[in-house]
């Protein structure tokens, strides 16, 4: 013996919104979790740009190889530091399986890095048989990603 609430037998056909709103909270939470977590490399205060050319696409790839100065004493690759004895065998074993149009190094340094600590790391990356190297820089605010200045 049953007892309807409400006072009808009839099915309710409005939406119930709860469940959605439980389900959007809970990945709202996992994306803010795990966007910090696909930063990748180590951070860098970077010197802003004057007038460059548009940004080369290979540096967003997975397979970039870029050494990272933050500072005179410290270089990285990815997130792995490396004294700059080793990173020139480090970048040769990463770059052996490309072709000689692929293999392009790119290096971050900081603002406050030395001129001859950056030239130090491209001898090194130059003594490993790679021509192509490439400096990151920050984009000026204002200026737009691609094309317009």
């Amino acid at each position: 013996m049953g007892m309807a609430v409400g006072g009808t037998n009839e099915y309710n056909s409005e939406i119930n919104v709860t469940p959605m709103v439980d389900v959007m909270l809970v990945l709202l939470i996992i994306f803010m979790i795990v966007t910090p977590l696909l930063q990748q490399g180590v951070s860098v205060n970077l010197p802003r740009e004057m007038n460059s050319p548009d940004e080369d696409q290979d540096i967003n790839k997975e397979d970039a190889v870029i050494v990272a100065i933050p500072d005179n004493n410290n270089f990285y690759l990815g997130k792995n530091p490396f004294p700059l004895e080793e990173l020139g065998e480090k970048i040769k074993n990463l770059m052996k399986d490309k072709a000689p149009e692929k293999r392009i190094v790119y290096i971050k340094s900081g603002i406050e890095v030395e001129y001859g600590t950056v030239v130090k790391a491209i001898d090194q990356i130059r003594k490993q048989d790679i021509d192509k190297i490439g400096l990151i820089a920050d984009r000026k605010k204002g200026t737009q990603s691609q094309g317009g200045k």
